[in-house]
């Protein structure tokens, strides 16, 4: 190929390509001149990737070649109806498909919680033997409630939001090992258990719940869902639905997954605020759990029963061969 002499007998319409690429009006006629260039411009790029050595004229000629279909196409732009049907369609239909996985999760978890904080509480030698008789003093003096008004609360509540997040990023994209989740849970439980237990075992149970029940309902939701959705994706690649090949089993449980991971960003941002301005709220131990408990159960109900509703499947259309409205009536004796 002559690059020079092809050059000079397509440059003239790559110029004018660009020039209407560049316009933000055109009329009709100058819209089928756009499209029609474009279609040529498409073709010229493809015989100059196949037998031309200069990147530099390739490049150029993409990135006007993209250009013009953007403009052909049309720029996406932000949809309030593609929000909406996020927040009231695709993410409450995620979580609820998942909820036998997080129930599970959250029953396991809790039970082994209790466990610890009952048997740490049982056994003060054992508190010791954890966290050291210095250190768990100070956490019952004052490290614990301390913990919570150590920082400012926008700071305090930015910490625990990229915190959780990332705890819970880590649940979904390890899900697939399983290993990796269990042993997220497990440290989680194993720190709620001892310093519950410990907070018990000294008299301080009270305390402990009064703290941890506004903020911890919701927050321990979220990485119960997290770690749910993990194990599901996992269990999508170890015994795949009998309709479904391996591969594409594990894809529909990981598109699921990504959208409870945005989901999960807004759900750690409630309880982040909850825990950095509710938790340490000079108010009475009971107005606060009833904030944390009413965020909880509002979104137990979001996943739950609006969950439900939207992971329906749509009725299915009637047949071709019986039309609507058309009935037949039987003649009377």
């Amino acid at each position: 190929m002559d690059l020079d002499a092809y050059v000079a007998a397509h440059g003239a319409e790559w110029r004018r390509l660009e020039q209407l690429t560049g316009r933000r009006r055109l009329d009709a006629a100058e819209v089928d001149e756009l499209v029609a260039l474009y279609q040529r411009a498409a073709t010229h790029l493809s015989a100059l990737r196949s037998r031309s050595p200069d990147p530099v004229l390739v490049n150029r000629l993409s990135q006007l070649v993209l250009a013009a279909r953007a403009r052909i196409t049309g720029r996406p732009r932000p949809s309030w109806a593609a929000v909406g049907r996020f927040l009231l369609a695709d993410l409450p239909a995620a979580l609820y498909r998942a909820w036998p996985w997080w129930c599970a999760v959250a029953t396991g978890f809790t039970a082994l919680s209790f466990f610890l904080m009952w048997f740490v509480a049982g056994h003060p030698d054992t508190a010791a033997a954890f966290v050291g008789e210095d250190t768990a003093k100070e956490l019952v003096d004052s490290g614990f409630a301390g913990y919570y008004t150590e920082f400012s609360a926008p700071t305090f509540a930015f910490h625990l939001w990229t915190h959780n997040a990332w705890l819970a990023a880590q649940c979904l994209a390890s899900g697939v090992l399983v290993v990796p989740v269990f042993w997220l849970l497990w440290q989680n439980a194993l720190n709620v258990g001892v310093v519950g237990g410990v907070m018990i075992s000294y008299g301080r149970g009270d305390v402990f719940f009064g703290l941890i029940t506004p903020h911890g309902l919701l927050e321990l939701t979220g990485i119960f869902v997290a770690a749910g959705v993990g194990l599901r994706t996992a269990w999508a690649w170890i015994a795949p639905p009998a309709q479904l090949s391996r591969g594409r089993a594990v894809a529909e449980a990981g598109r699921s997954a990504i959208v409870v991971a945005a989901g999960l960003v807004g759900l750690f941002a409630v309880s982040a605020l909850l825990e950095a301005f509710v938790t340490p709220a000079p108010v009475p131990v009971a107005v606060r759990v009833a904030v944390g408990a009413t965020v909880w159960l509002a979104f137990l109900s979001y996943a739950l029963l609006l969950g439900r509703r939207a992971a329906r499947p749509a009725p299915a259309p009637p047949a071709a061969d019986s039309p609507p409205g058309r009935v037949r009536v039987g003649r009377g004796t």
